[in-house]
């Protein structure tokens, strides 16, 4: 059987060893971020510190054998806290029983520690089996040296060290010691697991959190206590960008268990993520939040106060009309491919500004003595959190310590930072740890919502029912979320012209941020041609990828795409869906598909459309190719259902408008999330394992759920969806 041989590693970024007080083995490994210049080296110790272990270790082996992992990337819900441990204690040869798996603290010394973008596996995936391959080498190496046997005699499973042909045993715990005081060993001595042998890997293993969650613990956030801590809320201004002129400070400070209130008027450009406002603290966050209902502030609410989705509709269809826009990308002979066309379509799209909607509301607690100060925060990227708010209080960052905790959702909303610098703002005024907590009205209407937009789309089919050509225009608010290319060079003519709409409304990365946008409205207007060809779907879309390997510079931000990787995913979804099987009128089965975040996913949704427009999803089955490896199955079927069920939320009733220049909802009740009788009846999952790197799955299957669902609904109505949500289309047919 063959085995996969690590590629070559520069040795001081490699492993770092080190013996523990009381015979232990502790392994640290640097892992450097994707792209990244950071070259800093992990710097273990030989010290235990009340029972545990400095930072920078990612494993150790106690005397008694139990093996501590350490989980360095922030919690979000998406499994990685058990994923990455799994993967060292496959290769270490662990038994799942005896590992514990502790969060690890903020520190340089872990690499980059981020969730956000899918990114945590495929920048981990490989690192994270060398720790355990190298662990595994050595403690192989101490029980072959004490047995005076080969090391290629001896394997490691199950927590022990076995030698087949003589039978003998020992456990790691009673190797620890001797494994400490063996050498590193090089490129050319770790050799990794063939993952045929995998045993681990691959199969369902529960959160190392849910007993935990289940029974109520303090893991979150919003959970957190801390001795003589204060609580506070902070009012900001309903119109972005606006400022304090005055407040009733004095009233507030004389209402019951307030202890302080004050205004906060930095200006943004100097304190990036900082909105001006005003703070109120108070013995408790009921005190705070009840003192706030009698605030009264005066408002400077220039320049943006205007601001509505009216306008923007109107001046992107200016745009659209008339110009000026930026040409993006041109292919092919565009004139001429429209003027010999078979069919020609154009359509309008449109989608809307949703919210993040973590359950968990944006919270932290900080505590500033000084030049040093502590925090507690549920942030997605901590690092960038701890120089923000360490620049803010003029400190050095590294004489800010930030604690990691469990996150109640993220969705790239905690990849930003404001609410720890209001936290700051807030700590650095008042001699006591301080809990900020947001409201689910301060969540709604100051979050960095996914940006809405506008499309304006022409294509064109020849006479053999081919696309031969397709024009895009986008109108859109975030240029970083702003033009996808695709189909891009699918297409043999091809033009792309981008405008941007200027607003004051912070807006930020939405789960598969742009891809959970451009796939309705790319996916649906393929969806179109489809059928102006009088094409079935399917066909039409494995056509587009007929005869293509790997397309440079077509996926987002110019990321090569696989064709037949697309490919595998659609003719997959298609068979177990049972596509083309004859359906009555009302009911139908749609397809989407999409490449994100270096994972290919296709969806096809079956529904039902009553004739009154009432709107059921049966099923969803999805195909998904994330590389060779599935972690951890449990997982990963929770990632695929929660995108499923997350993306048909937002594309059919999620919904923020913009009036005045602010959000007019205030909270659920204003801003529907799907609930449970409206949740697909059945997700059927299918991965199909390639020959690529594992990526991550918080992503890749939520863009094709909204095009799979609206190219079902034209199938069973005719009627064709083309704005987000999609309750603001009427779904009735007679």
């Amino acid at each position: 059987m063959s085995r996969e041989v690590s590629p070559p590693l520069d040795r001081r970024g490699f492993l770092k060893l080190s013996a523990l007080a009381g015979g232990g083995l502790m392994l640290a490994h640097y892992l450097r971020a994707a792209g990244s210049a950071r070259d800093e080296i992990a710097k273990p110790t030989q010290e235990r510190e009340r029972g545990g272990f400095t930072p920078s270790v990612f494993l150790s082996i106690a005397p008694d054998g139990e093996v501590t992992i350490f989980s360095a990337r922030p919690e979000v819900g998406q499994g990685i806290r058990t994923s990455l441990p799994m993967v060292v204690a496959e290769e270490l040869g662990a038994d799942w029983r005896r590992v514990k798996v502790v969060p690890a603290p903020l520190n340089p010394a872990y690499g980059q520690q981020v969730a956000g973008g899918s990114t945590s596996t495929p920048n981990s995936y490989l690192p994270m089996r060398r720790v355990g391959a190298a662990a595994r080498t050595m403690l192989i190496g101490a029980a072959a040296g004490g047995w005076g046997v080969p090391p290629g005699e001896c394997r490691a499973e199950g927590g022990f060290v076995h030698h087949g042909a003589s039978g003998r045993s020992a456990d790691f715990g009673s190797l620890a010691a001797a494994a400490a005081q063996l050498p590193v060993p090089d490129e050319k001595g770790l050799v990794l697991k063939d993952p045929a042998d995998f045993k681990l890997l691959g199969t369902r293993v529960g959160g190392v959190d849910n007993p935990a969650i289940v029974t109520g613990k303090p893991l979150f956030g919003i959970d957190l206590v801390l001795p003589e801590m204060l609580y506070a809320v902070y009012e900001r201004c309903p119109v972005w960008g606006g400022r304090v002129r005055k407040a009733n400070l004095e009233h507030v400070k004389s209402l019951p268990g307030v202890r302080e209130a004050f205004v906060v008027n930095e200006a943004s450009a100097k304190v990036t993520g900082l909105v001006p406002g005003v703070a109120i603290v108070a013995r408790s966050t009921w005190e705070a939040i009840r003192a706030r209902k009698q605030l009264q502030v005066s408002w400077e609410e220039e320049p943006f106060a205007e601001s509505s989705w009216e306008k923007f509709a109107a001046e992107a269809k200016a745009l659209f009309d008339r110009g000026p826009m930026e040409e993006i990308r041109r292919d092919g002979d565009l004139d001429r491919a429209f003027s010999g066309a078979a069919k020609v379509v154009q359509a309008d799209y449109a989608h809307a500004f949703i919210s993040h909607a973590n359950l968990e509301p944006q919270n932290c607690t900080a505590r500033v003595q000084g030049d040093r100060a502590e925090f507690w925060a549920p942030t997605q990227n901590p690092a960038d959190g701890q120089a923000a708010v360490a620049a803010y209080l003029g400190i050095p960052p590294a004489q800010l310590t930030v604690h990691i905790t469990r996150i109640g959702g993220g969705f790239g909303r905690r990849l930003h930072s404001d609410f720890m610098l209001e936290a700051a703002a807030i700590a650095r005024r008042v001699a006591a740890p301080v809990k900020l907590t947001w409201t689910r009205e301060d969540d709604l209407r100051h979050d960095h919502f996914r940006p809405g937009g506008f499309h304006r789309l022409r294509g064109a089919v020849d006479a053999a029912g081919r696309l031969s050509a397709w024009s895009g225009q986008q109108a859109y608010f975030d240029q970083g979320l702003g033009a996808d290319t695709f189909p891009g060079r699918f297409v043999p003519a091809y033009l792309l012209r981008t405008a941007k709409l200027d607003n004051g409304i912070p807006m930020g990365p939405w789960r598969a941020p742009g891809s959970c946008t451009h796939a309705f409205v790319a996916g649906s207007f393929l969806d179109e041609l489809a059928h102006a060809a009088g094409r079935d779907p399917v066909a039409f879309a494995l056509e587009l990828f007929d005869s293509r390997a790997v397309v440079p510079g077509t996926g987002p931000k110019g990321v090569p795409y696989d064709a037949p990787r697309m490919r595998g995913v659609i003719a997959l979804a298609a068979e177990k869906s049972g596509w083309g099987r004859p359906l009555p009128r009302g009911r139908g089965m749609g397809l989407g598909f999409y490449f994100c975040h270096q994972g290919y996913v296709a969806e096809v949704a079956e529904v039902t459309v009553s004739r009154g427009g009432d709107l059921a999803v049966e099923r969803v089955v999805a195909a998904v190719d994330v590389g060779s490896q599935i972690v951890n199955l449990s997982g990963a079927e929770a990632q695929v259902q929660g995108a499923v069920i997350d993306g048909l939320s937002a594309a059919w009733r999620q919904e923020l408008d913009i009036q005045r220049g602010r959000v007019p909802q205030s909270n659920f009740h204003e801003y529907a999330l799907l609930r449970l009788p409206a949740a697909p009846k059945a997700i059927d999952i299918h991965f199909l394992k390639t020959d690529h790197p594992p990526t991550g799955l918080g992503e890749p299957a939520l863009p094709p759920l909204a095009p799979a669902v609206a190219n079902a609904v034209f199938a069973a109505t005719g009627i064709r969806i083309r704005q987000l949500p999609f309750s603001r289309t009427s779904l009735a047919w007679l």
